[in-house]
């Protein structure tokens, strides 16, 4: 019999087999003799009283024990199968040729950069130089823009598909188990691109093809219906092509309405990423002077509403570094990652205001107007920097109340910060908004509001300005027979996990358009 049980265990004993066995048996009332295994399935932190918990979940194995768990990579062989092109080798795309592997359907990858050892030196020149290969950067490339940002697998996606077996298949290709007990799962930045890399190698091992450098630079439509794409002088012929570039790609929503293909403004959010010294955080939220050792560095979470619009943190990176995530040489664009044992001194966070379709300006039927919005605000912030990747920043006090910093505290953007009016870089509604959100967060958790805490603008990519139109039920563009529209490039997904839900769907659809 296996039964269902949770358990309160202190942190020091929260990862020791025999104090959550003990437990266990303890709970259940039952001689020790009779529980032959315990097995750990949701693991979180309770931080709401003054002291520290871990919550557990466990299944108790009553006299049986457990079969083995098996993460397999092994696939079908598909190189002689029909074909399925797949834009982008991002999460969505790397999701969906798994799947249409394990559908009987060859997947033909086409991917705009470099592998993620290539794409490294790429990262280093960014950091080092501020030089940006359009191609190759912390969004373009093998793996997404996930891959160097962080690998955080939390979601609320539960309702778009099988989210453990997203978990599993990473977990088979390397990733630690700790991912599928997790509350917050969480590879680290320092661990994603080898799991990357072990997909790949499962999709070229199954038949499959991947192709890099590759940027596709037209499309091959006929008669309303996709026949593949054209990357520089190559063709690519498919009956199905599954669009999965990611959520800085603008030049794909241009070839499609070069194309007279529907694509369409969607809301999104814009603002800043903020860092604060990590012990400020910990203190906050685990109500103690230092954190002990057996904590992580802690998290946080906030929201607000203010004159009838959303503020809210968004990636938050505990022990985390932020990092310049421009896609072109004139723009500044800042995320944030952390490695998988988040042990850097500092905290941070995008911040955001949600963005409407009325708050922009222009022609209602303007499919680009966001985006052009996205890419003004992100060429401002450049030019407060000075150039070279070179971000304005502020104290957190400061920017409230529309001070110039004097100074700017120590801090993990590597290119380099500079000292500017950041309500010079923001449009003014957001810029209002997040002076009377931060005093109001600062409420929520002590600490918060502080000017050891600075603001790096822009955090600009929170998701795609634009969305590319599909049937709900068929997952193929409104107008475009076998263009399937997929993941966060599309408008459908927002984050590693549910952008690999997403291209599962669509792998799934693609078979169900063919039989």
């Amino acid at each position: 019999m296996i039964k269902e049980i949770e358990l309160v265990l202190l942190p020091e004993n929260a990862n020791d087999q025999s104090a959550i066995r003990e437990a266990a048996v303890k709970a259940l009332n039952l001689p020790a003799a009779r529980i032959l295994h315990v097995k750990l399935i949701k693991r979180s932190i309770d931080a709401r009283g003054k002291t520290v918990v871990y919550r557990l979940k466990v299944n108790a194995y009553i006299d049986e024990s457990p079969s083995p768990e098996v993460f397999t990579t092994r696939y079908q062989n598909v190189s002689d199968k029909k074909p399925v092109l797949i834009v982008g080798a991002g999460p969505a795309g790397l999701f969906a040729a798994v799947r249409c592997i394990e559908l009987g359907l060859k997947p033909v990858i086409v991917e705009r950069g470099k592998d993620v050892k290539q794409r490294r030196r790429d990262l280093a020149l960014i950091n080092r130089e501020g030089v940006i290969n359009p191609d190759s950067n912390y969004c373009h490339g093998e793996g997404g823009a996930g891959t160097y940002s962080d690998g955080k697998l939390y979601t609320r996606s539960n309702k778009r598909g099988d989210i453990q077996y997203v978990l599993k298949a990473l977990v088979a290709h390397g990733a630690s188990e700790d991912i599928l007990i997790d509350a917050r799962p969480h590879i680290g930045t320092n661990k994603l691109p080898g799991i990357i890399t072990s997909i790949r190698e499962s999709i070229l091992n199954a038949g499959g093809e991947v192709n890099f450098d590759c940027r596709v630079t037209d499309l091959i439509v006929t008669n309303s219906k996709i026949a593949g794409v054209i990357c520089g002088d190559k063709a690519f012929s498919a009956e199905s092509v599954i669009l999965a570039t990611g959520h800085s790609a603008r030049d794909i929503y241009y070839l499609l309405r070069k194309h007279n293909i529907r694509v369409e403004a969607k809301p999104f959010a814009l603002g800043v990423r903020i860092e604060h010294p990590q012990v400020i955080i910990d203190k906050a939220q685990y109500h103690c002077d230092v954190r002990g050792e057996y904590l992580p560095p802690s998290n946080y979470s906030l929201v607000d509403q203010v004159d009838e619009r959303g503020v809210f943190s968004f990636c938050m990176c505990p022990g985390g570094i932020i990092a310049p995530c421009s896609t072109e040489q004139n723009e500044i664009v800042v995320n944030g990652w952390s490695p998988s044992k988040r042990n850097n001194p500092f905290a941070n966070s995008g911040t955001v205001v949600q963005i409407n379709l009325d708050d922009v300006p222009g022609d209602p039927g303007d499919p680009f107007r966001l985006l052009e919005f996205q890419a003004a605000v992100e060429k401002s912030a450049y030019d407060a920097g000075g150039g070279n990747l070179v971000a304005p920043a502020q104290r957190m006090i400061d920017f409230v109340n529309n001070r110039l910093s004097t100074d700017l505290p120590v801090n993990s953007y590597i290119p380099g910060v500079k000292s500017a009016d950041l309500g010079s870089v923001l449009p003014p509604f957001i810029h209002k908004r997040l002076q009377k959100a931060l005093p109001a967060f600062g409420k929520k958790m002590k600490g918060y509001y502080t000017n050891e805490a600075i603001l790096v603008g822009v955090e600009s990519r929170t998701s795609s300005p634009v969305r590319i139109p599909r049937d709900k039920d068929t997952l193929q563009h409104t107008e475009i027979s076998g263009l399937f529209p997929c993941g966060e490039g599309a408008g459908y997904a927002g984050g590693i996990v549910s952008a690999a839900i997403d291209g599962m769907n669509c792998a799934d659809a693609v078979f169900r358009s063919n039989n």
